[in-house]
Parts: C-alpha cells; structure tokens; sequence
C-alpha cells in the first residue's frame, strides 16, 4: 500500500482507507471539520466488545462521526472509483445520507456490507468492495 505517516489534503467526501493488516483495510468518507477537529463517518460495531463471528456479521452496528486520527494515524485518500463512477454532491447527497444514518442499527458482514461498502454507497451511492472482491476471486 505504501502507507506512510502522512496527512493527505482531505476534501468532504474524500474515501479515507486505513490499513488494518496485509489484507484489509477499513474505510470512512471524510466529513469535514468541526471546531477545527476533523471527521470521518464510517461504519463500526456499535460496543467496542462487539465481536466479529466466524460467519463475519455483526448485528449490532452503526455509522458513526469520529475525530479523523481516532481510526489510526497512518491513512489515505482512496477515491478508487472515480474512473467509473461519479461522485455525488457532498453537500447535497454525501452529507444528508450519513446524516440520516448517523445512529440507526446497521448490520456488518464482512463480504456484503462492511465499512467500504458503505464509504463507496455514501460516495458513489454504488456499494463495492475491491478488498473482497480481490479476496473472494
């Protein structure tokens, strides 16, 4: 991945990948500042006890705000389908659909709908993961 301690210029909207081991990699939209502190929306187990089954499903999680270095110091900007896809509006499609999730109980499975899946439904509105797509193929 390449991944250094760096700190990208990050644009509302902008898909922030944050390496977790050799082969996964968790993901948030960047959500912009609040005072002077900043966001990313992404999608986590709800307790931080929660585990992860064998099956890879969790029940109980959401999408939540967090301060942006919270989930880790290395990261990057990784908007990987803007070849293909368009972005949506931050303002008027990225921010309303994290708004409206904000709290709402959300199930996690690891190869349906985990955190890139929902950082690419809020970008693209399109949900897609190339990590286990690499994976399952």
């Amino acid at each position: 991945m390449g991944l250094k301690n760096s700190h990208p210029k990050l644009f509302p909207g902008d898909i922030v990948e944050y390496p977790r081991n050799k082969y996964f990699s968790h993901f948030g939209v960047y959500y912009g500042e609040r005072d002077g502190v900043p966001y990313v929306a992404h999608l986590t187990c709800r307790d931080a006890d929660t585990k992860i089954p064998l099956f890879g499903r969790a029940l109980r999680s959401e999408v939540r705000l967090d301060p942006l270095e919270l989930l880790g110091t290395k990261y990057r900007v990784n908007n990987m389908m803007d070849d293909t896809h368009s972005p949506r509006d931050f303002h008027t499609a990225v921010k309303q659909s994290i708004d409206e999730m904000m709290g709402q109980a959300v199930t996690f499975d690891i190869l349906f709908h985990n955190s890139e899946h929902q950082a690419t439904l809020f970008r693209y509105g399109v949900k897609r993961s190339e990590q286990v797509s690499g994976t399952v193929e």
